[in-house]
């Protein structure tokens, strides 16, 4: 056995806003002891004086399309992008070294920063990129835009529901064309981008993941490499495989923990494909798309609840998040409240629930998945979700009502839709757009740290405490940030060091 003593430092357990202790004992990847004077401690094999630094639970990232994520950092990053003529611009440089063959893959485009939201098209793309194959991901990532040389590797996607002539797609449209995407892609891409990506999160402090996988997301094989790498690196990985009745995925993949994440039950708001209750605000007698009734989740939900998985559903829209009230209803009529609430079942991101939905998922144990920077990022009466939902808005990402009414979060990023930085998210979460729907420090960091490991079913982590795994961050600071101040620079703080299962994964070179 191996017995790590950390002492002389701010070491925050998780387990309350103010609790802190000095010192703890790490032995075969759990927390042996922890408390104020280590002096007491028998024989450590080594001893490490955090020099006062704070120390903390790692975070988890609830939500994350890790290889898509590496795509993003190795790729063409069009987050923050203020125009159209930028995007092609960007474009043009970025294909200067690469071969006339080449696939030309990009994301983080959105239209709704640009003093003109007019789309660029296919035969814009085409110029741009010298006649290449180019997609062009949306920052949500639920419509592209394509250019004329990808869209002839598949005449058959003219008239899919969701394609456009002028190269925009979405819906069955955009699905066609991942096959497509996963074959013009290079051997061991999946690789190097899961490498990029776990080694980033890593750095940040992040030490466990769930990963949101499916037909709908990539290839089988690009699961497959994440989990490889993923072993190789030393993170702790969920993985959910987003496959509606996809039974028989369950067991011809290794160590999935539900037939959930990005499972759509509808679309986004940013590409008004989201299903909603009433018209979109800036498009009349348009109300997005549902893609699965409340008959087919129930269906879903039934099956995975007795194969002991999690069932899971992506949706945004209040319709869509409707329909899974109903279906969870209906699986409770089938098989009982208790054998529902025991699964854990959970929803991604769930922006706009209604009173009644929120009910239903609090009797049931439904978890909500959620993402702070979207509200970060898009709430206000200036922004986004105002443009598309008018006064509707002040509903999305209602934190508070979630908490209060008593259905567990558990936050991420949806990277790469946000940026990979657990800091500012928490920070969101207190300082939410809406009056009222902010939660408290305590709250937002239990969310993205022991909220994430209950969504995954992981009982034994998320806080610093005797038996517990030794999975923690060492920052380069000597207190816990200060969240309630509205400036979100005053969270921002290096990594020094994460560790997992006792096992370091991140360490900051010259730190020791």
């Amino acid at each position: 056995m191996t017995r790590i003593l950390l002492r002389n430092g701010v070491i925050h357990t998780g387990r309350g806003r103010d609790e802190t202790v000095s010192a703890m004992v790490v032995e075969d990847g759990r927390i042996a002891w922890i408390g104020h004077d280590p002096d007491d401690i028998a024989s450590p094999d080594e001893v490490i004086d955090l020099g006062g630094r704070l120390v903390t639970p790692a975070f988890v990232d609830s939500h994350v399309h890790v290889v898509e994520t590496g795509e993003q950092i190795l790729g063409l990053d069009l987050v923050g992008a203020p125009s159209r003529e930028v995007v092609l611009e960007k474009i043009a440089a970025y294909v200067v070294d690469l071969g006339p063959d080449d696939l030309v893959l990009a994301q983080g485009w959105d239209e709704t920063l640009w003093p003109d939201p007019t789309l660029p098209v296919a035969a814009e793309l085409d110029r741009a990129s010298g006649g290449r194959k180019v997609y062009l991901n949306r920052i949500d990532g639920h419509s592209a835009v394509v250019s004329t040389a990808l869209m002839a590797q598949l005449p058959e996607i003219a008239g899919l529901p969701g394609w456009s002539a002028d190269g925009r797609v979405e819906r069955e449209a955009m699905n066609a064309l991942l096959p497509l995407l996963a074959d013009l892609t290079p051997a061991g891409h999946a690789e190097r981008c899961a490498q990029a990506a776990l080694q980033h999160m890593a750095a940040l402090g992040i030490g466990a993941f769930h990963d949101n996988s499916g037909p709908a997301i990539g290839p089988e094989s690009d699961l497959r490499a994440l989990q490889t790498e993923t072993a190789a690196a030393g993170l702790h990985g969920t993985y959910y495989w987003g496959a509606h009745l996809g039974f028989d995925d369950l067991d011809r993949f290794e160590d999935i923990s539900g037939l959930a994440g990005d499972l759509s039950a509808d679309g986004s708001i940013g590409s008004r494909s989201a299903a909603l209750t009433r018209d979109y605000a800036d498009l009349s007698g348009h109300r997005g798309h549902a893609y699965l009734d409340p008959e087919q989740m129930a269906e879903h939900i039934v099956g995975c609840t007795r194969r002991g998985v999690q069932a899971g559903f992506h949706c945004i829209g209040d319709q869509a998040i409707d329909n899974i009230a109903e279906a969870f209803r209906r699986a409770a009529d089938v098989l009982g409240t208790e054998a529902v609430r025991a699964r854990r079942h959970r929803l991604e991101h769930c922006e706009l629930p209604s009173p009644t939905a929120i009910e239903t998922f609090a009797e049931l144990g439904v978890i909500a998945s959620m993402q702070p920077m979207f509200d970060g990022l898009w709430g206000g009466p200036d922004r986004m979700y105002a443009a598309r939902l008018g006064e509707r808005w002040q509903q999305m990402n209602p934190f508070r009502t979630l908490l209060d009414a008593g259905v567990r979060l558990a936050f991420g990023s949806d990277s790469p839709v946000t940026p990979l930085d657990p800091w500012a998210a928490v920070h969101a979460a207190v300082h939410h757009r809406t009056p009222g729907q902010g939660i408290t420090p305590a709250e937002a960091f239990a969310a993205y740290t022991s909220g994430g490991w209950y969504a995954a079913g992981v009982d034994d982590a998320g806080t610093l405490a005797v038996g517990q795994r030794a999975t923690y961050a060492v920052w380069d600071r000597t207190a816990f940030p200060d969240l309630t101040s509205a400036d979100v620079a005053d969270v921002s703080t290096p990594c020094l060091q994460t560790v997992v299962d006792g096992r370091t994964v991140f360490e900051k070179e010259g730190v020791r």
